[in-house]
């Protein structure tokens, strides 16, 4: 089951339609918003969004033994800080029930 994905633009013009602003003003809203939480991100801030979910960093420990998949080459990788997303309670419900759906029955043209 894959979705369609929903890109910034397609946010952009969702909220577009919603609100009395100029295109652009939205545009430089939801890309202020993006830029102040890679840069918490950044600072190793945690950035709670309540009802959604909290953003943080987290820090993968290094390994001397990994794989590089297209190669093969055993290479050492050093500790690392990941950005990592946890849905909120109010998140989970609303998607919770996205997994009882049965997949619509794809056919074939041939």
């Amino acid at each position: 089951m894959t979705a369609k994905k929903y890109t910034k633009a397609d946010i952009l013009d969702a909220v577009y339609s919603k609100i009395d602003l100029e295109r652009n003003d939205v545009k430089r809203i939801i890309d202020m918003l993006i830029e102040e939480i890679k840069e918490a991100l950044v600072d190793r801030k945690t950035i709670e969004l309540r009802g959604f979910g909290t953003f943080e960093v987290r820090v993968r420990k290094g390994r001397q033994k990994a794989r590089n998949p297209r190669t093969g080459e055993t290479v050492s990788v050093e500790a690392h800080g990941v950005a990592a997303f946890r849905p909120g309670r109010d998140l989970k419900q609303a998607v919770w029930k996205l997994g009882e759906e049965k997949p619509a029955k794809t056919t074939r043209k041939e």
